[in-house]
């Protein structure tokens, strides 16, 4: 069991009071609120040991190179990467999708090929790819749900085939709440000859995650949903994909030699981080995986379960609301969607703000499926390891609140 009011005083952020109440914030999975040691990693650097990484030989260039690489390398560990190396930093999982698609898709998917995704792809994991199949004249499949938010994957070996160049699945949907089955796709891919990218966003923050055990050649990482700085992500990519692939942004630090006619490319990881990284939000974000490390994913994780559930059921018990996502826990994440036929999302984010509740309204940037849902739009709350119950218990007083005043037929 997490001691969740210790936690609590990590972050700041959560003392303070909202049109006079007491903060609840249960927007995490658009981003995560940071704690102390996040925050005072960033002053650190910038107060004692801001520099330009690599090549220096100066005391604050050799320390900052230290402190960003060694965060590399907490990451790498995080996920049990085999090598620092397969880890890229980026500005955050869109970044690193859109690396793949402009570098390797660029060059494996041909005319014919197959992209596979699922019907609850986040807008980052699906626009690029449909700008490949544009370019490549590519075919994208998509994986249907089931009624209750699922994979279906009654015809899957129908989807994933023998004209499949790449599988590109979220881990945990951002709007459903859904635990896909990554490792048997994968699994599934791999028997085909097709690549695997996973979109782990909202996993890696959230539970173990293990890419030895997926077995992904490429997994996206988003630094701010998982408690680090924003502007902050990392591509975890298999080493000899790296080595083969050709570099995203070119200019300074990816080269090795330039000559006015050509050049050659630097060693990994640096070839894909052309010009000067974003170093303190590097190392912010390695002491954001400290953070985790040291109160255990699986003890992150079960608090999720237990907090998801209680909020489930209440959520489940009030007349007039749906809501979106399978029911089983072991198949869902800490997230909830739910929507009132009548009252529009917005309305309803504005009425429980005003109670210092601060939950996500809209299509959370996957419009095709609200539109499969049948709904412009539905109202998200999403937990992590620093709410409570009695915070949930607020939530659903407010939830019937609104309710009860949206839907008097006087109003």
């Amino acid at each position: 069991m997490l001691d969740i009011q210790k936690i609590r005083k990590d972050f700041p952020v959560l003392g303070r009071e909202v049109y006079g109440k007491p903060l609840i914030y249960l927007d995490n999975a658009a981003t995560t609120q940071k704690p102390d040691t996040v925050i005072r990693s960033l002053v650190d650097y910038y107060e004692n040991y801001n520099s330009n990484v690599h090549r220096g030989v100066h005391k604050l260039s050799m320390e900052s190179t230290e402190r960003f690489e060694e965060a590399r390398e907490k990451v790498a560990c995080f996920i049990n990467s085999k090598s620092s190396n397969s880890i890229i930093w980026t500005r955050n999982a869109t970044e690193a999708i859109n690396l793949v698609a402009n570098t390797w898709a660029q060059e494996h998917v041909k005319s014919g090929d197959e992209i596979v995704l699922t019907a609850m792809e986040h807008h980052s994991n699906l626009v690029p790819w449909q700008k490949v199949a544009k370019d490549k004249q590519a075919l994208l499949k998509y994986i249907p749900l089931t009624a209750d938010g699922r994979l279906d994957l009654t015809n899957i070996d129908d989807i994933i085939c023998s004209r499949t160049k790449l599988v590109s699945i979220v881990h945990v949907s951002n709007s459903l709440g859904t635990i896909n089955p990554v490792e048997e796709l994968t699994a599934k891919a791999r028997k085909v000859g097709a690549s695997v990218l996973v979109d782990a966003a909202q996993s890696v923050p959230h539970m173990p995650v293990d890419v030895q055990q997926i077995d992904p050649d490429f997994l996206t990482i988003s630094g701010h949903k998982m408690l680090g700085p924003t502007g902050i992500g990392a591509l975890y990519a298999k080493e000899d994909i790296l080595e083969s692939m050709e570099p995203f942004l070119r200019g300074g630090e990816m080269v090795l030699e330039v000559t006015y006619e050509d050049a050659s490319w630097n060693s990994l990881p640096m070839r894909f981080e052309a010009g000067t990284p974003n170093i303190a939000d590097a190392v912010g974000m390695g002491a954001a995986v400290d953070y985790l490390s040291a109160i255990g994913m699986k003890s992150i994780r079960q608090h999720e379960v237990d907090i998801t559930s209680y909020a489930l059921d209440a959520i489940k018990a009030i007349n007039g609301l749906d809501h979106y996502g399978p029911d089983d826990m072991s198949q869902r994440g800490g997230v909830i969607s739910f929507n009132s036929p009548g009252v529009h999302p917005h309305d309803l984010g504005t009425f429980l703000d005003r109670l210092g509740i601060a939950v996500r309204t809209g299509h959370h940037c996957t419009m095709p499926l609200m539109r499969m849902l049948g709904v412009p739009a539905t109202t998200r709350a999403s937990f992590y390891l620093y709410n409570t119950k009695s915070e949930v218990d607020v939530l659903i007083d407010g939830l019937t609140e609104a309710l009860g005043y949206f839907n008097d037929g006087s109003r």
